[in-house]
C-alpha cells in the first residue's frame, strides 16, 4: 500500500513538473511569435511606407505605449537618460564638486563640496567661471544642463576652468572625482532628548548616512526620534528595509513581495537595530511614496511609532530595471509589496496614468487635506496592526495615526510665481555674493545667525521690484499676508548658501505644521494615548 502511495506521489510530482515545463515552453513560443511579428512589421514599414521613417523612434514609441498600458510605474528609459536617472539613487557622480548658479549669463560658484576636487585646487564660493576647457561661457545663453555636461566626466579626467575672482583672472586644472550625493538632508536635535532626521530619497548610501546621523544624535542625548519622510518619493527597497530594521526587533517582518513570476519573498529585521527602544514619529504627506511607505507601514503595523501627517501617495508596486541592447532600459513592475499586516497600499490605476497621478491633487477638492473624516477607506481591505490590533487599511496609501490638516488660510500663488521665475533664487545668490564676507564675519556660527539675522522689509521690497521686471506684477493683497513666510524662506536659503542643507531645514522647520504636530504629540501624551 505504502509503495502505491509513493508511486502515486511521484507520478503527481512528475505530472506537475512536466505541466509547468509545458506552460513555460508555450509562453516562450508566444514571445518568439510576437517578436517575429513585430520584426516583420518594421521590415514592411522600412520597405514600403510612403515616407522615410525613424525606425528607432517607432520602436521606442511602441515600447513606451506597451509599458504605459501595463501600469503607471513601468517605464522606458532612453540611453541618454539612464546615467542621469541613476545618479540620485547610486549616491554620486564624477565631476568637479561645486554648486553653481547662472546669474545674468554669468556662471557663479555658489559653494564647493568639502574635500572635493574644486576645493583641493582652491576654487571658492563667489568665483565666476568665464571659460571651461578654453571655451568662453560668460555672457552667453548657457543652461544648467550645458554646464553639467561640461563639468561632469569620467573619473581621473581633467577639466580646465578660468575664473574671475574680484578683478583677477585665475586658471585652475581640476581632476574629476567621485562627488557624493546625500539622501539625509538634515539631522539635528529638536531639544535635549528629541532628534530629527530628514531623508529626501532612499539611495544606495542612505543606510550608511542614517546610521551616522543616529550615532551623532544619540551621542548628543537623543532618546526619541522624529523621522521626516515628507516629499520623499522612494527609491531603493533595500534602503527602506535597512532603515526599518533599525526600529524593529529581530525576526519581525518588514515587508513581503509577491508577483506572478517572482513568487512570495519576505524580509525580516535583524538584531542590528540601533533604535529598537525609544519613541519614533514618522512624518508623511501626499508625496511620500514607495520606499517611504514601506518604512511607514512597517512602523505602523508593528505599533512601533506614530505616523503623523497626511495620507501617503499609495504606491505598492515593485520595479526592477532590465537593460536593452542599445544601452537603454526598462523599469518593469515585477511584484506588489505588502506591509506586515498583509495590506497592499497600491491605489487603483485602471482609469489611466493621467487620472492616476491627478488623484493626489484631487484630494484637495474632496476635502481630504482639510479633514481626516473625508478620507475614503475600503472596509473590505481592513487589516489590524500586529501588537495593538488597531485597524489599518489597504488600497490607498498609509493613513496617518495623527492627521494634520493643510493650512489653506494663506494664498502662496504670488510667492510661487517668484520662485518659478527664479526671482528668489537669483536674489539670494546675488545677496550672498555681495555680502558673504560681511555675513561670515558678523555671524561666526549658525546659532548666532539663526538668532540674530533678520530679512528686512527693504530686502522684500527689492524682491518685489525684481519680480515686476521678471513679469510678476506686485499684488499687495497677496503679498502682505505672506511676508513672514517669505522672510523665513529667504533666511533659510541664505543659511544654505553660507552653511548647508542642515541649517536651511532648521529654519524652515519652524513653520512645518506636520513636524510641529509630531513633536507636540511626543510632549503632551498624544503619542501614548494613540499607541498604548
Amino acid at each position: 500500500m505504502m509503495k502505491k502511495i509513493v508511486m502515486l506521489g511521484v507520478a503527481l510530482w512528475m505530472a506537475g513538473f512536466f505541466s509547468g515545463r509545458a506552460i513555460a515552453q508555450n509562453r516562450e513560443n508566444q514571445v518568439r511569435e510576437q517578436s517575429v511579428k513585430y520584426q516583420r512589421l518594421m521590415a514592411l514599414i522600412d520597405a514600403f511606407y510612403v515616407d522615410t521613417v525613424n525606425l528607432q523612434q517607432l520602436t521606442e514609441d511602441a515600447i513606451v505605449k506597451v509599458l504605459s498600458d501595463l501600469d503607471p510605474h513601468s517605464v522606458y528609459i532612453s540611453k541618454e537618460e539612464v546615467d542621469e536617472m541613476n545618479e540620485p539613487l547610486e549616491g554620486g557622480f564624477f565631476g568637479i564638486g561645486i554648486q553653481f548658479s547662472i546669474l545674468r549669463d554669468t556662471l557663479m560658484v555658489v559653494d564647493v563640496v568639502a574635500g572635493g576636487p574644486s576645493e583641493k585646487v582652491g576654487l571658492k564660493a563667489g568665483d565666476r567661471i568665464v571659460e571651461i576647457d578654453g571655451e568662453p561661457v560668460a555672457g552667453k545663453k548657457i543652461s544648467n544642463t550645458d554646464v553639467r555636461k561640461r563639468l561632469k566626466g569620467e573619473k581621473g579626467t581633467v577639466v580646465k576652468v578660468r575664473v574671475l575672482r574680484g578683478k583677477e583672472l585665475m586658471d585652475f586644472r581640476i581632476v574629476r572625482d567621485k562627488i557624493p550625493l546625500y539622501s539625509v538632508d538634515a539631522s539635528y536635535m529638536l531639544d535635549l532628548t528629541t532628534g530629527y532626521i530628514k531623508i529626501s530619497r532612499f539611495a544606495a548610501t542612505t543606510i550608511e548616512e542614517f546610521e551616522a546621523a543616529l550615532k551623532k544624535l544619540k551621542a548628543a542625548g537623543m532618546q526619541d526620534l522624529v523621522l521626516d519622510l515628507q516629499g520623499n518619493g522612494g527609491g531603493y527597497m533595500g534602503a527602506a528595509i535597512g532603515i526599518s530594521d533599525h526600529f524593529l526587533e529581530s525576526t519581525r517582518m518588514v515587508v513581503y513581495t509577491d508577483g506572478f513570476a517572482s513568487g512570495r519573498r519576505a524580509e525580516y529585521a535583524t538584531a542590528a537595530g540601533m533604535l529598537e527602544k525609544g519613541r519614533v514619529v514618522v512624518l508623511i504627506d501626499g508625496s511620500s511614496a514607495s520606499a517611504s511607505e514601506i518604512v511607514s507601514g512597517a512602523v505602523q503595523d508593528w505599533d512601533r511609532g506614530l505616523i503623523v501627517g497626511r495620507r501617503s501617495f499609495a504606491k505598492g508596486l515593485v520595479q526592477r530595471q532590465y537593460p536593452l541592447t542599445d544601452g537603454s532600459m526598462i523599469r518593469l513592475t515585477t511584484a506588489h509589496y505588502y506591509t506586515p499586516s498583509g495590506r497592499c497600499i497600491q491605489k487603483p490605476y485602471s482609469k489611466g496614468e493621467e487620472e492616476y497621478h491627478a488623484e493626489v491633487y484631487k484630494r484637495y477638492t474632496s476635502g481630504e487635506l482639510l479633514n481626516a473624516d473625508s478620507i475614503v477607506v475600503n472596509d473590505s481591505l481592513k487589516y489590524y496592526t500586529k501588537l495593538k490590533n488597531r485597524p489599518v487599511y489597504g488600497g490607498g496609501g498609509i493613513i496617518p495615526d495623527l492627521f494634520v490638516p493643510m493650512d489653506t488660510s494663506l494664498n502662496y500663488s504670488y510667492f510661487n510665481r517668484l520662485i518659478a521665475k527664479n526671482v528668489i533664487g537669483e536674489y539670494v545668490v546675488n545677496y550672498v555674493d555681495v555680502n558673504r564676507n560681511r555675513l561670515k564675519s558678523k555671524y561666526s556660527n549658525f546659532e548666532k545667525y539663526k538668532r540674530d539675522f533678520m530679512v528686512t522689509d527693504a530686502m522684500i521690497a527689492d524682491i518685489i521690484k525684481a519680480g515686476e521686471k521678471a513679469g510678476v506684477p506686485e499684488d499687495e493683497q497677496l503679498i502682505l499676508p505672506i511676508v513672514p513666510t517669505m522672510k523665513r524662506q529667504i533666511k533659510a536659503l541664505i543659511a544654505r548658501d553660507l552653511w548647508d542643507m542642515n541649517e536651511m531645514y532648521q529654519i524652515l522647520n519652524e513653520e512645518n505644521d506636520i513636524l510641529q504636530a509630531g513633536y507636540k504629540a511626543l510632549k503632551d501624551g498624544t503619542y501614548e494615548r494613540i499607541l498604548e
